[in-house]
């Protein structure tokens, strides 16, 4: 059997070429190495001892059950099984629905998904964003910020229900133009078509990829590569003139400075010093009048450009030309979507919005900032700062919607602000809590710091650091100042904790609100780059070693338990602690050792 690595590099290779065909795809699902590696990677996930319809769970994973699913998959009697329904919040107060696929459904999605990444990787546009290796919502903005310079109008997009509108004939037919392996394809249809079940009752899907499968995020990638080309093409016939004509106001006034500088020079040393006053007094008011003007024509009708940046179903058009012309785009592309895609825009959310109004996108506010200021240079001169600049704040009412999220905030009347303390965390250890707080505020600021204005969330960390003082005081029954003593170590908030290496400290975060551009976690919101993912772990081997970790028999198939978290094991019996001896939230049994381990009859 080939390395997965092998087979993914080559259909990266040859996919380069546009007009190549696949035409045996199927074939490398019998390869039982791209389920090895599935399963390595689907075991980090939190969701991987999440059940879906039945009970099948990554727990009792083992060689046989890959085996099982590839014969299946061979004869083709492989089905799909509903996802279970549940509903996740979003900030707006309504709910997105989410589908929970069962695990082996999960583990035949990440093995298509992955040769389906090789494939159409390569081909998907610079500037699409989202659920990409090594791209993210911080890649979007920044090119957003980077080049949007100048533009006059932002047209916001907002695909009316996408992942639930998504055409299941239109994606298909997509599909088919690189794909001609119908055995692959069927594979794609019985995953759109598998429905899903809600309160115990089975609904079939006609159209949309649903939510929480692990092969919907890149399948829509790929349905809307076809809105990306088009826009490719729309910039190409839009765009027109190279630069600017000069701005006649500004050169003109140019001029008239060169022409006093020349004549100074000339006369300078004949002129008294009130002359030379009076002169110097004219040309620093014509630099003063020079710099209240643009160098060029910022109305050229001769000069046109369209700036696209798509993140999943959200994009951002930048347009430098009239509102009409905006107009003109908005409908060009409502038009494209209905026709060739079957989806339809959002009119409350598709907004045209004038540049020096804000924009708003993955929810950052984005304005392209008027600047007459001037800065001193180092040889004394004044300069205007750069002008029509893209620049990207924080909103003030998303760090407060963000507090009252976490039950941090209470609004009370005259919208007055009071950090309150948060029940649910009171019942937690010290050190968790002083934990949870951190991470929640450093998440949150390193998804906001490339914010010009990311010093204003630390209003958001002082409301969470008295929130989190209340919370304590709660968990002891004592007032705010009490528990503030009781927690200073050298003049800051912290909880004392014991490890192997003798007593440490946690410190409350006093993490810097400034502006930092630089993506530490390129895929914090995007899958992991599989296409560079090889080698089997650990885990892997010990599944195929044969030999039973708790009874030491060898030459048996093995299945692996799995555990949700380390912490969930009391140490009561044997098995828990020989695992947290370990540190391992896994031990690969024997099948009666296993069996023995679920019935509690193994120690």
């Amino acid at each position: 059997m080939r390395i997965p690595k092998v087979v993914l590099n080559r259909l990266t290779a040859i996919a380069k070429d546009e007009d190549y065909v696949f035409k045996r795809l199927y074939r490398n699902l019998y390869n039982k190495e791209f389920y090895f590696e599935a399963y390595a990677k689907l075991y980090k996930n939190k969701g991987s001892n999440t059940k879906g319809i039945n009970d099948d769970t990554i727990d009792g994973m083992s060689v046989k059950r890959i085996e099982k699913l590839i014969e299946k998959l061979k004869n083709q009697t492989y089905q799909p099984n509903p996802a279970r329904r549940t509903y996740i919040p979003k900030k707006d107060g309504k709910t997105r629905p989410l589908g929970i696929p069962t695990f082996e459904d999960k583990l035949i999605q990440e093995v298509v998904r992955r040769m389906l990444e090789s494939i159409y990787e390569p081909q998907f546009s610079i500037h699409s964003h989202g659920f990409r290796p090594n791209l993210s919502c911080h890649t979007a903005l920044k090119e957003i910020r980077n080049t949007f310079t100048g533009t006059r109008w932002f047209i916001e997009g907002d695909i009316k229900g996408f992942f639930d509108n998504i055409d299941h004939h239109v994606l298909v037919s997509i599909l088919r133009r690189r794909i001609r392996d119908e055995k692959f394809i069927n594979l794609i249809w019985k995953f759109l078509r598998a429905g899903y079940v809600e309160d115990w009752v089975f609904h079939k899907t006609y159209s949309g990829a649903p939510q929480g499968g692990i092969i919907s995020p890149l399948l829509s990638n790929i349905y809307l590569n076809e809105l990306d080309k088009y826009v490719e093409h729309y910039i190409e016939c839009y765009n027109k003139g190279n630069k600017r004509i000069h701005n006649l106001n500004y050169h003109n006034l140019a001029s008239k400075i060169n022409y006093r500088k020349n004549k100074n020079k000339r006369d300078w040393a004949t002129l008294s010093e009130v002359q030379k006053k009076e002169r110097l007094k004219e040309l620093k008011a014509l630099y003063k009048e020079l710099q209240s003007h643009d160098s060029k024509d910022l109305f050229d009708p001769n000069y046109r450009r369209l700036k696209y940046v798509r993140y999943a179903d959200d994009f951002i058009l930048g347009v430098i030309g009239s509102k009409k012309e905006a107009e003109q785009i908005k409908q060009d592309f409502t038009l494209f979507l209905k026709k060739q895609l079957k989806l339809e825009l959002s009119a409350e959310k598709t907004l045209i919005t004038h540049s020096k109004k804000n924009a708003r996108f993955l929810g950052y506010d984005i304005r392209v900032v008027r600047d007459w200021h001037r800065m001193k240079m180092p040889n004394g001169t004044k300069k205007r700062k750069f002008n029509y600049q893209t620049k990207l704040f924080v909103p003030h009412e998303k760090y407060i919607q963000k507090l009252v999220q976490l039950n941090a905030l209470k609004i009370g009347p005259n919208n007055g602000w009071k950090p309150v303390h948060r029940p649910y965390l009171v019942h937690n250890d010290d050190l968790e809590i002083i934990r949870t707080y951190n991470a929640e505020i450093e998440g949150y600021y390193n998804y906001y710091r490339l914010a010009s204005n990311v010093h204003v969330l630390q209003s958001f960390r002082q409301t969470m650091k008295y929130s989190m003082i209340k919370t304590y005081a709660n968990k002891y029954k004592s007032t705010v100042s009490k528990t503030i003593n009781k927690f200073s170590i050298n003049g800051e908030f912290g909880v004392r904790y014991q490890t192997k290496e003798g007593s440490k400290v946690a410190f409350f975060t006093m993490q810097r609100m400034e502006k930092n551009d630089e993506i530490n976690q390129p895929s914090v919101d995007t899958v992991e780059n599989t296409l560079v993912y090889s080698g089997r772990t650990s885990m892997i081997d010990r599944l195929l070693a044969e030999e039973c970790e708790w009874c030491a028999v060898s030459g048996v198939p093995l299945e692996m338990h799995h555990i949700r978290k380390l912490k969930d094991l009391q140490g009561k019996k044997k098995w828990e602690q020989r695992m947290i001896a370990r540190r391992r939230k896994t031990m690969a049994l024997c099948v009666s050792c296993h069996h023995d381990l679920h019935n509690g009859k193994l120690d």
